[in-house]
């Protein structure tokens, strides 16, 4: 039989899902935003990023994640996020959240400034281990998860895709906007052959992304 391509993630076994538990049990902290490759804490140790378009929930994810609510700002103005915000997990971890995009009101030299910020971070950064590409479940891939996508393609960073809201979708929606998905993901070399299904609302999902990253090599 036909192995599905781009499958959902399995749930983890209790030994992985308690190891990840224990990871993001330990103290989170927002460290800096950054506008400039300077201005980078020390590379020593891992990180993940996660970026996403403008108010599909990245910093909401990342409080779920974490389990503090107010760690990450979240915001309904998009483009809110311009800065690359560092925040530590434990001793061991960075999450990075990268700028929203898709930000139509903001002025063009902004947009292109945080265009060339994260060309340098996402080629540049020797200990990112992963990107995490969020995705609203309701409306799948757009053109400017596309444009990501393929800038992690050329930057040789694995990034995995994450659906965010999936409590939103109905159950009839859900293989069609799945479908969606996993046709444009298998365009981009880079991406990783497992899909994360969220809703940081519900908690699902959450223990399964805190395995993934707690076993990145």
């Amino acid at each position: 039989m036909m192995q599905m391509q781009f499958p959902l993630a399995e749930e983890p076994d209790a030994l992985t899902a308690e190891r990840g538990r224990k990871l993001f049990a330990g103290d989170s902290e927002f460290i800096k935003g950054v506008v400039a490759m300077s201005g980078l804490p020390p590379a020593d140790r891992v990180e993940v990023c996660f970026a996403g378009r403008s108010n599909v929930g990245k910093s909401t994810l990342i409080n779920a994640l974490t389990g503090r609510k107010g760690l990450a700002r979240a915001s309904n103005t998009p483009g809110r996020t311009q800065e690359i915000n560092y925040f530590t997990q434990g001793d061991e971890l960075y999450l990075v959240d990268l700028p929203g995009y898709g930000f139509a009101n903001a002025p063009i030299p902004v947009i292109e400034k945080w265009q060339r910020l994260l060309k340098q971070y996402l080629s540049g950064r020797q200990t990112l281990r992963r990107a995490f590409v969020l995705v609203d479940a309701r409306h799948g891939i757009k053109a400017v998860d596309e444009e990501i996508m393929s800038l992690l393609d050329s930057s040789a960073v694995t990034f995995q895709c994450v659906l965010t809201k999936a409590d939103k979708v109905k159950a009839k929606d859900r293989a069609k906007i799945l479908d969606q998905v996993r046709s444009v993901l298998a365009k981009h070399p880079a991406s990783f052959p497992e899909i994360v299904l969220t809703s940081s609302e519900k908690g699902d999902g959450i223990a399964t992304l805190r395995s993934i990253i707690t076993t990145l090599p």
